[in-house]
């Protein structure tokens, strides 16, 4: 007798094995009809799988996550067999499911155009009309490399050849076509469907090595309904109109260059957005209580081997010799032979540094010690895009040092600020998940228990929701994680609380606790906007470069309609400035409708046209970005509503 365990906790018995098909079949026949595959004891497989003995199962359909990752796998199988049919001459190499989609790398003289991929996607189709069984099929290591040499495909063949010897390998064939895959895979490629789409081509160095040679990538998206797909295309549109770096140029905030990679330049405007911000953090900071301190870019490599990130992070740092007199000692130094120091890829280490000057007694705690740190991580060049991956980037960083007993305290008040963030900044769907232990971590079992049951309890009290990630927690701590979504629906992991017990045992932190003996503080890494430069590049990409009034570098153009209206234009200016707004006044000779177009480009969120009629009876005519409506104000009526709505949030009254 077997016995199958549905997710629900329902038991259903078998009195022999039976195929996954079959499992599903004996459910309902709908059920069968939809069944991408299986799930084992966690683990999927094939539907042609035979269960013989008890476990925990579930059946994979499109309407799960990991079924549509199932279906996007069978994607890039499809896309690969449509090629080589098309282009004979082209060798595969490997097709992995990525974020949304999948890609295949290919090997082949020409390059393929954008032309080819209309082709190829027709043909994909037709691939699916034929709803040709997949098989799965093991062979010899040996012979599946001899096989796939021979046939031409060394790309192929050298894969297989890593695989070590002794191990069969797992290929699929699907019609005529067969590929080397560990799977699983979708019954026959009919299931797949059709809600799929090709949408660039790339270049990509076999194995990721620059040495080898170059290969053609041919990126897809695939979804388990056409509702799902046209929803996901609209918001790829969307995104590329609102791209932060094109953004950034049409509103002259920032630009980026080869000779300072991963670093921005920010120009004037865009500075602007990063001081009104850190303005505002730094103000809801003091209302917390938090002290600002401000440490050292560079330190001796002996604090990040205590603190353990030497170990862990070491190839994402910046390392420079301590001194080099000659060439000589800098190639010694460089070799690892002489003295290290590291530019700082997070403040933490230099925090406790502060904290361990003088002695802190339990009523000093908690210390809440904050920093705008200007930190550095040797990012590769290809994982660098504009604002959103940076390797020079200024954190909102802070350290709480407390009492076990004040953890849920902290961390509640913590929540309580992030909300508040948020809510001021436009961000009203956030979504909050637990990361837990990783599998290299520091610290013992005992340890990390009492720091995920001490955020468990503190998401309680704060009553929120949460969702747990496994192994997804930092190496020294578990963490709590805010997810924001934006205006179009795309998530960002922002802010972030990490409880830890390890550091200040590493780095030696201790207080005085009410029985005279010495302890160790708990240490609370949080950041709310995590860095300055990603969360502008988000906020620009959320509001389409549409900023609140009170973060917009230019909140107000003034417009004379005729030149005879110049001097009253000043005048409104003037009065504009002296209540605290950024006003700007476009004197050229040219027709309104060309200026109010081109501020419109520029993002500016008010303009105030001004002409004879205005000037004479000293009112103006506001017209909001994107509205193609005006509204005529009295001069003072217009500068106190303004005025008033350019006062960042936490001033309001």
């Amino acid at each position: 007798m077997i016995t199958l365990t549905l997710p629900d906790g329902a038991t259903r018995q078998f009195d022999e094995p039976l195929t996954g098909i079959a499992f599903a079949e004996s459910i309902s026949k709908s059920l069968a009809k939809k069944a991408l595959a299986l799930k084992i004891n966690g683990e999927a497989v094939d539907l042609a799988t035979v269960i013989d003995s008890d476990c925990e199962i579930a059946v994979l359909t499109a309407s799960d996550e990991e079924g549509v990752d199932l279906m996007r796998h069978d994607c890039a199988h499809v896309l690969a067999e449509a090629v080589q049919e098309l282009f004979p001459d082209t060798q595969v190499t490997i097709g992995p499911v990525i974020e949304n989609g999948f890609y295949y790398d290919f090997a082949r003289e020409t390059p393929f155009s954008l032309d080819d991929l209309e082709k190829i996607e027709a043909r994909m189709r037709d691939i699916v009309d034929r709803d040709e069984e997949i098989i799965r099929e093991v062979w010899n290591r040996d012979e599946a490399i001899a096989h796939f040499r021979n046939i031409g495909e060394i790309y192929k063949a050298d894969i297989i050849a890593s695989i070590p010897a002794g191990e069969d390998v797992s290929v699929y064939r699907q019609g005529d076509w067969k590929d080397l895959c560990r799977g699983p895979h979708l019954p026959s490629t009919g299931k797949l469907g059709k809600a799929f789409k090709l949408t660039k081509l790339a270049g990509a160095y076999w194995r990721g090595d620059s040495n080898n040679v170059m290969l053609q990538r041919i990126y897809g998206t695939c979804w388990g309904n056409e509702k799902d797909l046209k929803s996901y295309l609209h918001m790829v549109e969307e995104a590329e109109k609102r791209d932060h770096r094109k953004l950034g140029r049409d509103m002259d905030l920032f630009h980026l260059q080869e000779e300072a990679q991963g670093s921005v330049f920010w120009h004037a405007k865009g500075y602007t957005i990063w001081q009104s911000l850190e303005q505002y953090i730094r103000r809801r900071l003091t209302e917390n209580d938090y002290q600002e301190v401000k440490t050292p870019q560079i330190l001796d490599k002996k604090f990040w081997e205590q603190s353990g990130h030497w170990e862990k992070f070491r190839e994402n740092m910046f390392v420079v010799p301590d001194e080099v007199p000659s060439l000589e000692d800098e190639e010694a130094v460089l070799s690892g032979e002489g003295e290290l120091m590291a530019l700082k890829p997070m403040n933490c280490p230099a925090h406790v540094q502060i904290f361990k000057q003088g002695i802190k007694s339990y009523r000093d705690l908690p210390l809440r010690m904050a920093e705008f740190g200007c930190c550095h991580r040797n990012e590769p060049h290809g994982a660098l895009h504009g604002l959103m991956r940076v390797r020079q980037m200024t954190q909102d960083d802070a350290h709480i040092f407390c009492r076990e007993d004040q953890i849920i305290s902290e961390a509640v008040d913590f929540c309580n600020l992030v909300k508040q963030v948020y809510t001021d900044l436009g961000f009203e769907d956030v979504s909050v998940k637990l990361a837990l232990r990783p599998e290299l971590r520091a610290g013992g079992d005992d340890v990390w228990d009492r720091a995920e049951d001490g955020l468990r309890s503190a998401l309680k009290a704060a009553s929120l929701d949460w969702e747990e990630l496994p192994g997804e927690g930092a190496f020294y701590g578990p963490k709590i994680e805010y997810h924001l979504r934006d205006a179009i629906g795309r998530t960002w992991q922002c802010g972030t609380l990490q409880l830890d017990f390890v550091l200040p045992e590493r780095l030696d932190a201790s207080y005085v606790g009410e029985d005279g003996n010495k302890h160790r503080p708990v240490m609370l890494h949080r950041a709310v906007l995590g860095t300055l430069e990603r969360f502008i590049g988000i906020m620009l990409e959320s509001y389409a470069g549409k900023l609140p009034l009170w973060l917009a570098p230019d909140q107000i153009m003034v417009c004379p309609i005729t030149t005879e209206a110049d001097s009253y234009g000043v005048t409104v200016m003037e009065a504009l400035k002296e209540a605290g707004l950024r006003a700007g006044i476009d004197l050229r000779n040219e027709k309104i409708n060309y200026k109010v177009r081109e501020h419109s480009v520029s993002k500016i969120p008010v303009i105030l046209a001004v002409g004879g009629r205005e000037a004479e009876g000293r009112t103006v005519s506001m017209r909001r970005l994107g509205s193609k409506e005006s509204q005529i104000l009295s001069l003072d009526e217009a500068v106190q509503m303004l005025a008033a709505e350019a006062t960042p949030p936490d001033l309001r009254v």
